[in-house]
């Protein structure tokens, strides 16, 4: 009965994730994903040719972005604590778009420094999942 009840629990832990039910379940997904550092799971989220914006410059596909930024914004939530201060989302048909606003405290140089950010989501809806398309991070960093 015991190795029926490891196994059990060995082949739930093995299955993979089914995908979060919404648009705001995805993004929150998403975000989890990257403060965990589990990559590929993080890009699994994101349409093919996802648009990422972010500190005035552009990553035109999920392999962009997965090549270029991806590691840094992992690394930022590890070390970051972050709090969501608002997130919204509003649905049109097969479209969506979660706007975000969060805090993060972090040390820079041994010194304590808060981000305020705001985030921008636009997801599309197939065949019952939402993917994101679009993503859009503006940040202001304030030194204490």
């Amino acid at each position: 009965m015991f190795l029926i009840i490891i196994m059990a629990v060995g082949l739930a832990a093995a299955a993979p994730a089914l995908p979060p039910a919404g648009a705001r379940s995805t993004v929150e997904a998403f975000h989890a994903a990257l403060g965990a550092g589990n990559r590929d799971l993080a890009l699994s989220y994101l349409d093919p040719r996802v648009v990422v914006f972010e500190q005035g410059g552009a990553e035109l596909s999920r392999d962009e972005y997965a090549a270029e930024h991806l590691g840094a914004d992992i690394g930022f939530l590890k070390s970051a604590a972050v709090k969501v201060i608002e997130r919204t989302e509003s649905v049109m048909g097969d479209t969506a778009w979660i706007l975000t606003r969060t805090e993060a405290t972090d040390a820079l140089e041994g010194r304590p420094v808060v981000s305020r950010a705001v985030e921008t989501m636009v997801l599309r809806r197939a065949n019952d999942r939402w993917t994101i398309v679009h993503i859009h991070w503006s940040s202001q960093m304030m030194m204490r």
